[in-house]
């Protein structure tokens, strides 16, 4: 009932001037009063004018105040005030009426779009629960600190970021991810402000403040998107800004021009035409329904678990040549499992494995998880020192005063480990290590690949986007998954910096490239594409911060919907240029000419910009999927 009562409350003053407009030309030609004529009848017109042009005329006379004099309410007020310095009264109140009706409707279409996102991304509650010893208390979510104990029961949401202190529980995560499965968190993992407890009361510790979460700097991230203009909307402002003088002038001299060659030149018809003309050439149309076709798109975007940056990244992705995809968590699951161990004569095998799985638990590879569900939890005994990370190969640190690496081969020919295996014959990723300077075995671990990625080179590939597949990973692994999912293209065995050479190469020959990657890792190629696409954003602060467009989930599937949603958005965007001027253009002629009325001109004016807000607002009930 409120909303209700604030959209009546928006049109309040268009249905007061509307009531005078049609009592007053029911005065004129229905049921005609003596007593409506002359002054009375003006002051009724003009009263009838006030609730709808005095808004405007103050915009107007605030934009001069500013130094912008030719803006829209300015063409609106000369063009209505005209209107009535002729004698046309219901027709100024009319055009400014139609113009004010046509301003609401756009102001609740981008005022619906943000509250679109907003509800869809901020779904924390107001009020969460604290334990403080044997007792628990309701505070504001805001109010909580780090370090806070929450207790969580089945159906409620959490208000803020934190860490599972329960053994288990179930979580509904659609409103980060928009994956409606179940996500089944562990004690010690991250739960994030948003999720749902399923099943039974969980503990979870604060770990971020309320406005420190990441749903927090999502929903950030999105309300101030279009902070980024698109070369288009860029474009139709500055273009707005020469248009409209251009515009007045031409008013001007078509009200005057005339008397110097038309015989019998009647000031008040050409003053008319003149009015006309001021009326059809706002650019109101355009100027709101262009940025409102952008935020559209930016909205359909995040219903689809896809934020953009901003506008100008929905135009960058319309015109893709080629996608470059990395493998690991972006393809494949990145969950690995341990399938072959191999040592070398000599050494021990279970007081070597302790080593690997303490050296990398140093890391946050998804290998590091592997190794860990492998071996087990990490021996208390083992103690680590001088602990490096060689980017591309390993780590490296000193086990009992001795050498340990862990990593690829690269890493044991970097430290002049010699071994005696034909590396080209094994197919899984291979974690080798040495200790002592000996090479002391491998293992090697498989990764699957996401049940998405198939149909996500199939729509890009029907959508004519070329596919390239770039790895660290070994290329034996890289060709496997590359024949499996029918990527033509693709590279194994690259350091961060063959990544970035293999990339600029790539860039040259297909033209727009978009990066996809899962993390930090793949931030030097992410600095260097035409559109940044991060997987798995919520997994990782930096990802958020470098990349343009962040899929909150793992699903590759969302990168030909963002590419989908760019083209759409920006085939809306320039429909509405076309219509608006096609119908503008026409218009401006016959008024010039005498051959259209002042209703002809609003509707050129309200009608065009309402049909063209219209247009841009259906991006948003689009599906993708």
């Amino acid at each position: 009932m409120k909303s209700e009562d604030n959209k009546l409350l928006f049109f309040a003053p268009a249905i007061i001037s509307f009531l005078m407009l049609m009592l007053g030309l029911g005065f004129d030609h229905v049921f005609p009063q003596d007593w409506f004529q002359g002054w009375s009848r003006i002051a009724w017109y003009a009263i009838a004018y006030l609730p709808v042009g005095l808004p405007v005329l103050k915009a107007a006379w605030g934009s001069i105040l500013k130094g912008d004099v030719f803006s829209e309410f300015f063409l609106m007020g000369i063009a209505t005030i005209g209107a009535f310095a002729i004698g046309e009264y219901p027709e100024g109140v009319a055009v400014m009426l139609f113009y004010s009706i046509g301003e609401v409707f756009q102001g609740m279409a981008v005022r619906r779009a943000k509250t679109n996102i907003k509800i869809l991304l901020d779904q924390r509650p107001d009020v969460v629960t604290v334990i403080e010893g044997n007792l628990t208390k309701e505070i504001q979510a805001s109010a909580a600190e780090i370090g806070d104990v929450l207790q969580l029961k089945p159906g409620e949401k959490l208000g803020l970021d934190g860490e599972l202190l329960s053994e288990r529980s179930s979580f509904n995560t659609s409103a980060l991810t928009g994956e409606s499965k179940p996500a089944t968190k562990e004690k010690g993992s991250q739960v994030l402000a948003g999720m749902v407890n399923l099943n039974k009361v969980a503990l979870v510790k604060v770990t971020a403040a309320f406005h420190d979460s990441k749903l927090s700097r999502i929903l950030e991230l999105v309300q101030n998107a279009t902070a980024q203009k698109a070369p288009t909307e860029l474009f139709i402002r500055k273009f707005a800004k020469i248009y409209t003088p251009i515009v007045v002038y031409l008013a001007i001299a078509i009200c005057f021009i005339p008397f110097f060659f038309v015989d019998d030149y009647d000031f008040s018809d050409w003053l008319y035409r003149a009015l006309i003309f001021l009326v059809v050439s706002c650019p109101c149309g355009l100027v709101i329904s262009i940025p409102l076709g952008y935020f559209g798109g930016i909205g359909a975007a995040s219903k689809n678990g896809i934020l953009f940056k901003g506008s100008n990244f929905l135009d960058s992705l319309a015109e893709i040549d080629e996608v470059v995809m990395d493998k690991t968590g972006t393809l494949t699951e990145a969950v690995f499992q341990v399938q072959e161990v191999h040592f070398e004569p000599g050494f021990e095998g279970s007081k070597i494995l302790h080593f690997v799985n303490a050296l990398e638990s140093k890391s946050t590879h998804p290998i590091a998880s592997a190794i860990k569900a492998h071996v087990g939890e990490l021996d208390p005994e083992v103690v680590l020192d001088d602990v490096e990370e060689i980017p591309g190969q390993g780590l490296r640190a000193t086990a009992e005063g001795k050498e340990l690496l862990v990593g690829n081969f690269k890493l044991m020919d970097k430290y002049a480990v010699s071994y005696d295996i034909d590396i080209s014959r094994i197919v899984f990723t291979t974690v080798a290590f040495a200790y002592d300077g000996e090479f002391a075995g491998y293992l090697t671990i498989s990764d699957t690949i996401k049940a998405d990625s198939q149909q996500t080179v199939e729509r890009l590939n029907s959508m004519n986007v070329g596919i390239t597949m770039l790895s660290g990973d070994k290329s034996s692994v890289v060709q496997a998954v590359a024949e499996k999912l029918g990527i033509a293209n693709f590279f194994g065995d690259l350091l961060p910096e063959d990544k970035v050479e293999k990339f600029k190469r790539i860039k040259a020959d297909k033209g727009k490239v978009a990066f996809v990657g899962d993390g930090i890792n793949d931030a030097p190629v992410i600095a260097i594409s035409d559109v940044g696409i991060a997987m798995g954003g919520l997994g990782s602060d930096a990802t958020i911060e470098t990349a343009d467009v962040v899929i909150q989930d793992d699903n590759p599937h969302k990168i030909p919907i963002a590419i989908l949603i760019g083209k759409k958005t920006k085939q809306i965007v320039w429909q509405n240029i076309g219509f608006a001027f096609g119908i503008k253009v026409l218009v401006l002629i016959l008024g010039a000419l005498g051959l259209a009325t002042m209703w002809s001109a609003v509707f050129a004016d309200v009608g065009v910009a309402l049909l063209a807000v219209l247009n841009a607002v259906r991006i948003q009930y689009m599906k993708f999927g």
